[in-house]
């Protein structure tokens, strides 16, 4: 059985009804790509899942008990990374990365799982360098590090590779390989092809109130 499931979903946003009639069920060690083109529904599908906003029609559920009848245990279970990257400007990277996993419950000071969720990501070296003065790719693998400093079973990342390069791609590639070996689970949004062996696919655009 799939612990994390969405049935006959309906997204009403902006005044239009963005999909209707989409399903969606990841268990331990699945991967789920968010395919279709700007406006298609992948960001709005993805705060759904996190629990950011409700479905107009339709249920998300945890081991088949509705995610918005506990928030705040569901928001314990995952990660949710956005477009947004926002490291404080102010606070050196590992600052940033320690004051995000003192968020979560029983984490402590979780300096060594910062140090190594930063060299996984091949950033360890920016580990003193305040936040103002990182690239747009190394501000986005700051925030990706997040998801490997403070555990969660499901990673819910919104176009992660941007900014990337190739080098930082395969890092991320690799923690998402791990992590599903582990028993997580990762669903993803993308435009391009992603090397995520095994994974599914759902095009967003196939649902949307006006598709034929």
């Amino acid at each position: 059985m799939s612990p994390f499931t969405g049935t006959d979903l309906i997204c009403f946003r902006g005044g239009r009804t963005v999909f209707a009639g989409l399903a969606f069920a990841v268990g331990p060690g699945d991967a789920l790509i968010l395919r279709g083109p700007n406006g298609s529904g992948k960001s709005s599908l993805l705060r759904l899942m996190a629990g950011l906003g409700r479905p107009l029609q339709g249920t998300i559920a945890w081991d088949g008990a509705p995610v918005f009848e506990d928030p705040e245990a569901h928001n314990a279970r995952l990660h949710y990374i956005g477009h947004a990257d926002p490291v404080k400007p102010v606070l050196t990277v590992a600052e940033n990365l320690r004051f995000w996993t003192s968020l979560r419950s029983g984490s402590g000071d979780g300096r060594d799982a910062v140090s190594s969720a930063l060299g996984r990501l091949g950033i360890g070296h920016l580990a003193d360098v305040p936040g103002r003065f990182l690239s747009a790719g190394q501000k986005r693998r700051v925030n990706l590090a997040r998801v490997l400093a403070a555990p969660a079973p499901l990673w819910l990342l919104d176009e992660p590779a941007t900014a990337l390069d190739r080098a930082a791609v395969k890092n991320l590639y690799d923690a998402i390989a791990e992590h599903r070996a582990g028993g997580g689970m990762v669903v993803t949004s993308s435009h391009a092809e992603e090397a995520l062996p095994g994974a599914r696919e759902i095009d967003i655009g196939r649902f949307r109130a006006d598709a034929p």
